[in-house]
């Protein structure tokens, strides 16, 4: 085993899985409850946009299996510009996004333990550690953080599939109806739906960022990318669904623990306890993915010398303390500055920031791929443009909001890439 390339076809693949599988799935159902059965049509585009956007990461990893995934892509096709808004974007995305799985994990566990949502301050403390364990697995090196990421991936999926399967088995039909209660066009709950639904995809190009890392990078990292998309997206359907045909719609839009409760009254209270538990397992799985993640782009980009030269330091175990440091210390400041207000609150805010700042990385790798690939297939082009469509869909159904704070973030990047522009080069 190379030791500089420590992730195999399954550690990149649980990178995938695990960076899907997070918080999403175990709060999604009472979301969408007020849509019924309707929402799987959500689900379905949501899905399928997934893949599209999986399937344009995979040809673009098999042809150019440069580390830094989507900043690479865009720096390649588009240039130095538009690179750095890219890796700036996706960089803000990971520390925002892990501050969001943190506190999620505080939730989990207080479903447990009560002491952790007796007060602000307790579930902000269980946070930050919970923030901080995963910094300090990752910076004891990449291969620990990899078997660390494939034993929380199998803790996870499995119990999740199982809960999907056996749970649809105890749906019937019946349960399903009025199929669509809102009322609305169904064009209006697919397009609500999918955009509510977006937060569970996000990670699916979690393989392609640490390419270098990555053994024989052009195979494993489209296999993987593929495989993880598939089992994350299928395992994160089966498990809302079962949910959705079990609670009656009035206890779903009031439950703080859909996933739980339906646990509870299929097989009882012990089912409910299991799937907190499996809940924690499952945000903290996802956390020590995107630790891994967030300084592996911000590392792509300092050596092409469009970051600040101390993301590209690396120590002997090849590991960007720098990054990785820095990054958790964001996370941890977003944390504290909203410690006041409730876990939920929190949540929310940091779901904003990181599915504003994702989607611009998605839709300029799709149409990367369309300058890298002139001459491509009518199929593959589809396809991709597919891809291309639903990220911009999305990007506008995440709302003004989400938009302003997208705009704003990348426009804090103007000063650093000047710095960093203006900086003389050695050589």
């Amino acid at each position: 085993m190379n030791p500089r390339r420590p992730l195999g076809l399954w550690a990149a693949t649980a990178l995938v899985v695990g960076s899907m599988i997070g918080s999403g799935v175990f709060l999604l159902p009472a979301t969408l409850a007020p849509y019924g059965a309707a929402s799987l049509l959500g689900w379905g585009l949501s899905l399928a946009g997934a893949l599209l956007l999986a399937l344009t990461y995979a040809w673009l990893a098999q042809a150019h299996p440069l580390a830094g995934g989507s900043y690479a892509y865009a720096r390649l096709a588009f240039g130095d510009g538009v690179g750095f808004a890219v890796a700036w974007s996706y960089w803000i995305c990971n520390w925002a996004g892990n501050a969001a799985l943190a506190v999620a994990f505080a939730g989990s566990l207080g479903a447990l333990w009560p002491w952790v949502g007796a007060a602000p301050w307790h579930g902000a403390a269980v946070a930050l550690a919970a923030l901080w364990l995963c910094t300090a697995v990752n910076l004891a090196g990449l291969r620990e953080a990899a078997a660390a990421q494939i034993a929380l991936t199998l803790l996870k999926l499995l119990p999740l599939l199982l809960f999907g399967v056996l749970g649809l088995a105890r749906v019937e039909a019946g349960a399903l109806q009025p199929f669509n209660p809102s009322g609305q066009p169904l064009l209006q709950v697919a397009t609500a739906t999918a955009a509510l639904t977006l937060w569970a995809f996000l990670g699916l190009e979690a393989a392609t960022v640490p390419a270098e890392a990555v053994r024989d990078p052009r195979r494993t990292v489209p296999r993987a990318t593929l495989l993880g998309v598939a089992l994350a997206g299928i395992a994160t359907l089966l498990a809302c669904t079962a949910v959705l045909g079990v609670l009656p719609a009035a206890q779903l839009r009031a439950s703080a623990a859909p996933m739980a409760d339906a646990a509870a009254q299929l097989w009882g209270a012990p089912a409910a306890t299991g799937v907190a538990l499996l809940a924690t397992v499952s945000c903290l799985g996802a956390l020590n993915g995107w630790v891994l993640l967030q300084a592996q782009m911000p590392l792509a980009a300092a050596r092409d010398g469009l970051f600040p030269a101390p993301f590209a330091r690396t120590d002997a175990r090849g590991t960007p303390r720098t990054g990785l440091l820095l990054s958790s210390a964001l996370a941890s400041a977003l944390v504290l500055a909203n410690a006041d207000a409730s876990l939920v609150a929190l949540f929310e805010f940091a779901i904003l920031l990181t599915t504003a700042a994702a989607l611009v990385p998605y839709a300029l790798t799709a149409a990367a791929w369309f300058a890298l690939t002139p001459r491509a297939g009518r199929g593959a082009r589809l396809a991709v443009a597919a891809a291309l469509a639903y990220a911009l869909w999305a990007l506008l159904g995440t709302g003004m909001r989400a938009l302003l704070w997208g705009g704003v973030l990348l426009l804090a990047g103007v000063p650093v890439y000047l710095a960093v522009r203006a900086r003389p080069r050695r050589g």
